[in-house]
C-alpha cells in the first residue's frame, strides 16, 4: 500500500481534508506538530510553517514519524501565469528552487512552479515568470523536494492558485515569524489603522478559503487514487 506523506505550510489551507482525520502531536528537534492521518493509516498531513526552512524540518519530520513511501508539497500558490485563476489546482512536473537554480522533475504532471523566499507582489511575480518561465510561484515546494530527495523517498507536488498574477498582496511578510508562522493578532492590528487594505485582504481571505476547498477536494481525489 502507498503511503503519502503531504507537507503543508498552515492548517487553514488543508483543513477541509483533515476535519475528520485522527490527529496525534510529534515531536522532531525542537519543534512540535499537529500530524493527521487518515484511518485507514495510508496518507498523514503535516504543517510545518511558512518558508523553506521550515518545510525541510516538516519533511524531515514525517519521514522519520510516518515512513511514506511518496512525499507531496501540498498548499497555496501565488499564479505567475495571467491565465491562471484563482481555484486552479496544478501538478507541476519541474519544481525550481529559487534560491540556487537546483531543479526536480516530479516525474509527472505539466509546467513549472518555483519557490521564491519571500511573499512575491505582483512586480516580483514578473520578474519570476521572465527568469523560469514558470507558471505559479510558491515558498515551500523546493525545500519539500530536497528532504525527499535526501532521503530516497519519491516527489511530488500539488498547489491551488490562491492570488492570480495581478493581485496586490498585502504586507503579509512582516508578519511571517521565524519558526514559519503567522502573526495574526499583529496583522489585525495592523490592518485596523489602515482601512486601505481591507478590501484587498478580504478579497484574498475569499480567495483562500475557495483555494482550500479546490485543494483538499484534489487531494481527497489523490489519496483515494493510492488505495486502488
Amino acid at each position: 500500500m502507498r503511503r503519502i506523506a503531504l507537507v503543508a505550510a498552515l492548517e487553514r489551507e488543508v483543513a477541509p481534508l483533515v476535519r475528520k482525520w485522527q490527529v496525534r502531536r510529534i515531536e522532531h528537534g525542537d519543534r512540535r506538530y499537529r500530524l493527521f492521518e487518515i484511518e485507514n493509516g495510508n496518507a498523514a498531513v503535516i504543517c510545518g510553517g511558512i518558508g523553506a526552512e521550515s518545510a525541510r524540518r516538516a519533511t524531515e519530520a514525517i519521514i522519520q514519524v510516518f515512513r511514506p513511501s511518496e512525499v507531496l508539497s501540498v498548499g497555496f500558490a501565488g499564479a505567475l501565469d495571467p491565465a491562471l485563476r484563482v481555484g486552479e489546482v496544478i501538478a507541476p512536473r519541474m519544481v525550481i528552487n529559487g534560491s540556487d537554480g537546483a531543479r526536480t522533475d516530479t516525474g509527472s504532471g505539466l509546467g513549472t512552479l518555483v519557490s521564491f523566499s519571500a511573499v512575491a507582489g505582483r512586480e516580483q511575480k514578473e520578474k519570476l515568470r521572465a527568469a523560469y518561465a514558470a507558471a505559479a510561484v510558491d515558498m515551500e515546494a523546493a525545500a519539500v523536494a530536497q528532504g525527499a530527495e535526501l532521503r530516497g523517498v519519491q516527489f511530488g507536488a500539488l498547489k491551488v492558485v490562491s492570488d492570480e498574477a495581478d493581485f496586490v498582496m498585502p504586507p503579509l511578510e512582516k508578519f511571517v515569524e521565524p519558526n514559519g508562522g503567522f502573526r495574526t493578532a499583529q496583522f489585525a492590528l495592523h490592518l485596523a489603522m489602515r482601512p486601505w487594505l481591507w478590501g484587498t485582504t478580504i478579497m484574498l481571505a475569499h480567495n483562500s478559503a475557495r483555494a482550500s476547498q479546490a485543494l483538499c477536494a484534489a487531494l481527497e481525489r489523490y489519496v483515494s487514487g493510492a488505495e486502488s
